[in-house]
């Protein structure tokens, strides 16, 4: 049905949404706010104080004994090797290969710790995304695709995790490297640092010309990874339909689009961040050759010692290492605060449909559901329903027909909140549901849909989705009363067979007998049947028109068919057309008007031809 353009969820049972139109007319997104992405991701880490604390020694630990190799040599130099001490050589060497077995234990210790901060950290984070996604009205779903937001989940959140264990050790290393090389320089000879330390404007000026451009360019190759990863989950979601419909080569002209743009904007993304570390390097080796000449001279002019100069081209090359480093470090640092950004984008998303600050709760209903001059547009001046009103009263069975695209599956989102009216008031038991707590509502509400979606888990798991704590006993006996324990007793594992992807190992009827059963745990005292019995042979019709009977007894209930035989006996029929209520009446009165439903009943039954 055209009208089911929102995607809607409800208790594991989902209408397929149109995310997929949106893959390749997103707008190119501006740059963020990098320092602002920066603080975010401070918030979640700044949890972990004594690890970080822990790093940081380590780190400083590292950065010592780093310094003591260098001068360590110098002093070799200068005092034993000079002189022909040999025993005094071996006592250095040995002094030096302990200072770099106890570098590379604590540095091996800092990454372990870094590690285990970064994984709770990104644990933490993925957390609040997918939390903060099931608090988002179903219109944000709608207007995203399904892929992009899964690479958001996944790929966005794996560069965090990779930049937090590795980029930011390094970062901080090599910082800490930069500064204390520095001073010692500086200490053992100050025309000498001085002299060696004129690159670094050059290399300043080099960083800051190609960030902006790089980090750019990340946030537009992720963006295409979005898209791509769109594309294949809707492609693979939709196969069967691709292939019946043989349009695998229309499928891959759209990946090969996609793939395309991914491999420009990667190819953009990786020559930025890759031009920077050569750069870096030409400007490091540039540096080193003065130390050398400049070095060498004042060791002829007697202004510095063999060994002074052999410890000052260490600390160069140290010094040079993590500027080099940090020019790399670009690539993965850039990529993943594209990818943070990305990710609070929607952790800052507000909700369209939130509990109001004086929700009161909803205990058992009497299922009295009024719409009062109800309307709504999924697109602001695109009005799907008019003016909808309607009264059901406890215990009464209400028929939504009318052609495709009429608004029957909008009037039941919109009693479920799934989106909120425009104007107008739905009320349940007298009161507004924009006033009661969504979860108490969708509680008192019961839905079994046309295509029923179940997990990829075990028949009673799914079934007791509908009721959490119900037990097998009470998992059993309403399928039971759903006609379905006699199939699922001739599954391979019965009640504990495990469901594949997209329960295709089960039948269309079976899995609306599921639906059935599932709804029966939940005891709701409001139904929403959605073309519950369409695509079923007539045996398993009968079998879940049975069941649905048994369900609605004593419920207010909402059936929503275009095979109007099977709501022949509600209480109530609404003719809606146009997203506005065109009759209403017993099937016997409408048929008398020879109106709208008239045209519809014999359309089906008559092979007539629909009446304008």
């Amino acid at each position: 049905m055209p009208e089911r353009k929102p995607g809607t969820t409800t208790r594991g049972i989902f209408i397929g949404g149109p995310g997929h139109r949106h893959l390749m007319t997103g707008k190119v997104e501006k740059p963020k706010n990098v320092r602002g992405a920066m603080r975010r991701l401070w918030g979640y880490m700044r949890h972990q104080k004594r690890g970080l604390l822990g790093v940081g020694l380590l780190v400083v630990a590292t950065t010592i004994l780093a310094l003591a190799g260098p001068y360590l040599m110098g002093k070799a130099i200068d005092e034993y090797i000079t002189v022909g001490d040999l025993a005094g050589l071996a006592h250095m060497a040995i002094l030096m290969m302990g200072i770099y077995v106890m570098m590379a234990l604590t540095t091996w210790l800092q990454i372990y710790v870094m590690i285990a901060i970064s994984q709770r950290t990104v644990r933490d984070i993925r957390k609040d995304l997918f939390v903060k996604l099931q608090s988002l009205s179903l219109r944000f779903f709608d207007q995203r695709p399904h892929g992009e937001l899964m690479s958001r989940m996944t790929n966005d959140i794996e560069n965090i995790s990779n930049v937090l264990t590795d980029s930011v050790l390094q970062f901080i290393s090599s910082v800490l490297n930069i500064v204390s090389v520095t001073i010692v320089m500086l200490l053992l000879n100050f025309r000498l640092a001085a002299v060696s330390l004129i690159t670094i404007p050059l290399m300043v000026l080099l960083t800051k010309m190609i960030s902006t451009r790089t980090r750019r360019g990340f946030r537009e190759r992720q963006k295409s990874m979005g898209i791509l990863n769109g594309i294949i989950e809707e492609t693979i979601t939709g196969e069967r339909v691709v292939k019946a419909y043989g349009c695998e080569k229309k499928v891959i002209r759209s990946f090969e689009v996609a793939n395309q743009r991914l491999r420009l904007t990667a190819t953009r993304a990786q020559i930025f961040a890759l031009v920077l570390a050569p750069l870096m390097n030409f400007a490091n080796n540039l540096g080193f050759a003065i130390i050398v000449g400049v070095g060498g001279w004042m060791v002829l002019k007697g202004m510095a010692t063999v060994g002074t100069i052999a410890s000052f081209i260490v600390y160069a090359r140290q010094f040079g290492r993590p500027l080099h480093q940090m020019a790399n470090l670009y690539n993965t640092i850039q990529s993943a605060l594209a990818g943070a950004e990305r990710v609070f984008e929607i952790l800052d998303e507000a909700p369209e449909v939130p509990d109001t600050p004086n929700a009161q709760p909803m205990e058992k209903v009497r299922g009295h559901v009024k719409f009062n001059n109800v309307c709504f547009a999924y697109k602001k001046g695109v009005p799907v329903l008019k003016n909808i009103n309607i009264e059901a009263r406890p215990g009464e069975t209400i028929a939504l027909v009318g052609p495709t695209g009429a608004g029957k599956t909008t009037i039941v989102n919109l009693l479920m909140r799934f989106y909120d009216v425009e104007t107008g008031s739905i009320l349940v038991d007298g009161l507004d549901i924009r006033q009661v707590k969504k979860h108490n509502l969708r509680r008192q509400l019961g839905i079994v849909l046309q295509d029923t979606f179940l997990f990829s888990d075990s028949v009673m798991e799914n079934i007791r989705y509908g009721r959490l704590d119900a037990s097998d006993e009470e998992v059993m006996a309403a399928s039971k009363l759903a006609n379905a324990d006699q199939f699922i007793r001739h599954l391979p594992q019965s009640y504990n067979t495990h469901l594949s992807p997209q329960a295709s190992n089960l039948s269309q009827g079976q899995r609306q007998l599921l639906a059935i059963a599932r709804a029966i745990l939940a005891d709701p005292r409001i139904l929403i049947l959605d073309e519950a019995t369409s695509s079923v042979d007539t045996r398993t019709e009968a079998h879940i028109q049975e069941a649905m009977l048994r369900l609605m007894r004593g419920r207010t209930s909402f059936v929503i068919a275009h095979r109007l035989n099977t709501i022949r006996n509600a209480d109530k029929i609404l003719v809606i057309n146009k997203g506005e209520i065109v009759e209403q009446g017993t099937h016997e009165e409408l048929l008398k008007r020879k109106g709208f439903y008239y045209n519809l009943y014999m359309s089906q039954f008559k092979s007539l031809p629909l009446q304008k």
